[in-house]
């Protein structure tokens, strides 16, 4: 079984801390505070923009195989997740997902693509992991 780590650290108090996520591989290291997370400072990141980040890498790729399985070559898979946060019992929490993707894929009907959308949509392993978000919509649409 593959494993991924990531980590965290956090300084302070809520308000007036700060923090650092980083990959486990060292890829990715970014800054979040209570402002990029509650607020509107986009300075820093915040766990909904990666929670965001991961479905749509999820999505994109797992649509990407179920076209190839299909006989279709996509060329791009374009994704973006809009993960919206709100309050529930008391506390912050992930109360929608949108999930916007527009692919170039040559000779395939709307119809077909539409279908496995969805099924990426219901199989992608993140997807799966966010099944306690009450909503995630999808759009998706064909490039010209």
């Amino acid at each position: 079984m593959k494993k991924s780590t990531a980590k965290a650290q956090w300084n302070k108090g809520l308000k007036n801390g700060n923090g650092e996520v980083q990959s486990g591989t060292g890829n990715f290291k970014a800054g979040y505070t209570f402002a990029s997370r509650f607020e509107n400072d986009a300075s820093a990141t915040n766990p909904e923009e990666l929670i965001g980040a991961a479905l749509a890498g999820c999505y994109s790729m797992f649509l990407s195989s179920l076209l190839e399985k299909a006989n279709y070559e996509p060329q791009s898979v374009q994704s973006t997740a809009t993960v919206h946060l709100g309050e529930k019992d008391g506390g912050p929490h992930v109360m929608k997902i949108e999930l916007n993707t527009e692919a170039s894929v040559a000779g395939i009907s709307d119809e077909e693509f539409q279908k496995l959308a969805e099924e990426s949509k219901a199989k992608c392993p993140i997807s799966k992991a966010l099944g306690a978000v009450p909503e995630i919509t999808l759009t998706a649409s064909l490039k010209k």
